[in-house]
């Protein structure tokens, strides 16, 4: 097999075989908000399959409103840390690597709802997606909270034997709120100016280093689009992107995992790359692509809204950019859910094999 993909790949303690990565995708298959067996199971399925790296489903830090359902798990009580702790012992003895994306919805969590429905939702200004006062700005000690939150949980997941951590910064969550002109009206220094706004996500990054030590991997997920806006954009131009990314960098960003919805459209006028290429250009770190990757159709936000099914696509642009080292990993979703074993498959060359994706996937943890 000569394909970029099955290459191995290296950096600080993480060393994988491949560039494979399973993406995170929101499962709610977790009662309680803890992971049981069968979670462990089927995360060890895709690292039998032969994935490089699984990034885990969004699992949430300990904040009362960090979460708008109780069937999606968390990442500090016991009993879930418990279920961590089994699913890393799986995937480790299938030969997996494995890194926890670690989350806070903010205000996308309707008040209400989650494991503390009576807490009133997090937020830099209160607002709602269409700019309507509904709560409460986060206080100072609130953000002290839950960036402490945040480096809490990274410091579990590295006791527990996780290979690396990953924060959620991207979709219109909270720490992509902070981000945002729109939704960010504060004048203190949590507020303020593009550069500014980024003080939030930075402070995290920099307690989690503190936290984890020089040598553990930090993966910062980030997107331009936002799910209450997917033609928004925090950069316009790569000199405001690399200007958004800096602050994100010195605080100790390891590697970035770039979440556009098609891997092959371009990020900006003038150039084929996509939001990883320039993202690794701009800062010299290794990124991640994700979007659709061995899929055609529907994107995955379209597919988890509407239910549609996704045939199989061709990697032979993604095997291309990757071998013009564009970018160093490659995340694969959908394909991957409906088929634990498409690596496998791909580095034999089965593709005859591979199994189509099937909305009706998204009902059980195959």
């Amino acid at each position: 097999m000569t394909s970029p993909l099955f290459r191995p790949f290296a950096t600080k303690s993480l060393s994988l075989p491949n560039r494979l990565v399973m993406a995170p995708m929101t499962r709610s298959k977790s009662p309680g908000s803890i992971p049981g067996a069968d979670v462990a199971a089927y995360y060890r399925r895709r690292a039998e399959g032969g994935v490089g790296l699984i990034v885990t489903e969004g699992t949430t830090v300990d904040r009362p409103a960090a979460s708008n359902d109780t069937n999606v798990p968390d990442f500090h009580s016991p009993a879930s840390l418990a279920g961590w702790r089994r699913v890393v012992e799986e995937v480790h003895a299938a030969g997996g690597k494995i890194a926890p994306q670690i989350w806070h919805q903010g205000m996308m969590r309707k008040t209400g709802t989650g494991q503390h429905p009576e807490a009133p939702s997090d937020g830099p200004s209160g607002l709602s997606a269409s700019g309507k006062q509904v709560g409460p700005a986060m206080s100072d000690a609130d953000i002290a909270d839950t960036i402490d939150a945040f480096a809490r949980a990274a410091g579990a997941a590295q006791e527990i034997g996780f290979d690396a951590v990953e924060i959620h910064g991207a979709h219109g969550y909270l720490i992509d709120q902070f981000f945002w002109e729109g939704a960010n009206k504060r004048s203190d220094v949590w507020g303020g100016d593009f550069v500014q706004r980024t003080h939030f996500a930075a402070e995290i990054v920099k307690a989690i280093r503190a936290r984890v030590g020089a040598d553990y991997p930090i993966i910062f997920r980030f997107s331009q689009w936002k799910q209450q806006d997917f033609t928004a954009r925090l950069a316009l131009t790569p000199d405001e992107l690399a200007r958004f990314l800096e602050p994100l960098t010195a605080a100790g960003t390891d590697i970035y995992h770039c979440s556009t919805r098609r891997f092959w459209e371009p990020e900006f006028e003038g150039s084929t790359l996509n939001l990883a290429g320039w993202t690794k250009k701009l800062t010299g770190k290794p990124t991640i692509t994700v979007g659709s990757v061995g899929l055609k159709g529907a994107d995955f936000v379209q597919t988890f809204r509407t239910r549609e099914d996704s045939e199989i696509g061709d990697l032979g642009e993604l095997e291309a950019r990757l071998e013009r080292e564009e970018f160093d990993l490659v995340a694969v979703g959908r394909a991957l859910l409906a088929d634990p074993q498409w690596a496998a498959k791909v580095r034999e060359g089965r593709f005859g094999d591979l199994a189509p994706f099937s909305a009706s996937s998204l009902a059980t943890l195959t």
